[in-house]
């Protein structure tokens, strides 16, 4: 038996996010009340990597952590939205930079016992710089780091977001994999 929902109720909702509230049947036939978050947008990220094996991460301070946090550039893509052209305008707002060349590197749940929203991360490379341009709830610090230590900072913990930490890993994991 799967998970069957009988009602379902909006418990909060906002431009971005929607929480939800069902009155379910569970697998081994009981009732229960599951409460989850449905995005209204995807996130998209982006590892940009320039001709020297270095990368872009930007730090801020995040509010439902209560501490600063060293990420990938990345954001919010509507759903109507082609995520490369978010992560395209992502990737310039938070950093300056510009890409020539775009791949789509991976895609991954961000916590899908709570919630439906799903990311997408972009590799961008021949890059070109510019200026930013932060949105007003932005306070971003910009580093440009040599992939290895960004991979290094998702092993030592100093990286904890989930995006950033999943597909920097991949990133070393190809990497030890490749002659």
């Amino acid at each position: 038996m799967s998970w069957k929902q009988l009602s379902s109720k909006i418990i909060y909702e906002n431009p971005w996010m929607r929480v939800l509230e069902d009155h379910v049947r569970n697998p081994g036939g009981g009732e229960n009340r599951y409460g989850y978050v449905h995005f209204k947008n995807r996130a998209v990220a982006v590892i940009a990597i320039d001709e020297h094996d270095h990368t872009w991460l930007v730090g801020q301070t995040r509010y439902t952590l209560g501490e600063y946090s060293w990420e990938l550039p990345m954001g919010g893509a509507p759903l109507d939205e082609e995520p490369l052209e978010a992560a395209r305008r992502e990737l310039e707002e938070e950093t300056g930079l510009r890409a020539e060349r775009w791949e789509e590197y991976m895609r991954l749940h961000t916590s899908n016992s709570i919630t439906d929203e799903y990311g997408i991360v972009y590799m961008a490379r021949d890059l070109t710089a510019g200026a930013t341009s932060f949105e007003e709830t932005e306070d971003l610090s910009v580093r440009r780091v040599p992939v290895d230590e960004a991979i290094r900072l998702c092993v030592d913990g100093s990286i904890s977001d989930a995006i950033s930490v999943a597909a920097l890993l991949k990133l070393a994991v190809r990497r030890a994999a490749s002659p």
